[in-house]
């Protein structure tokens, strides 16, 4: 069980797993919209977690099952920097052998069925 959690963080610091608090303590309402579907292994089964420590980041969603990265983007993912960051940000997941996916927060607001049925099709038909 050590091992898991172990590899579940992805040698996350101390740093990270304290900014992952304030952010649960803080989420954006398309965030708490989403999490409200997919809190409690209630979608198909899965377990996400929010705002989970991974390596250098914090993914906004995570599924370990499934190895899926879930991201909710507000408007600062717009900029020219932050787009290139996103991407690095990917890579390097990636390369832990993530998988990541993005909505914005209008997504999530405004078409949140679309969306599950969207991160649906990145989780396997049985839970791991």
């Amino acid at each position: 069980m050590a091992d898991e959690k172990i590899n579940m963080f992805y040698g996350a610091s101390a740093l990270i797993f304290q900014r992952a608090k304030e952010l649960r303590d803080n989420q954006t309402s398309a965030e708490a919209l989403l999490w409200n579907r997919l809190s409690k292994s209630q979608f198909y089964g899965f377990r996400f977690k929010r705002q989970q420590p991974i390596s250098g980041f914090i993914a906004d969603f995570y599924c370990h099952a499934s190895k899926l990265v879930i991201e909710v983007d507000g408007d600062v993912h717009n900029l020219e920097s932050q787009k290139e960051y996103d991407i690095n940000r990917t890579i390097e997941l990636e390369n832990l052998g993530l998988t990541v996916i993005r909505f914005t927060n209008t997504d999530i607001v405004n078409n949140l069925e679309s969306v599950l049925d969207k991160i649906k099709e990145y989780l396997p038909i049985q839970p791991i």
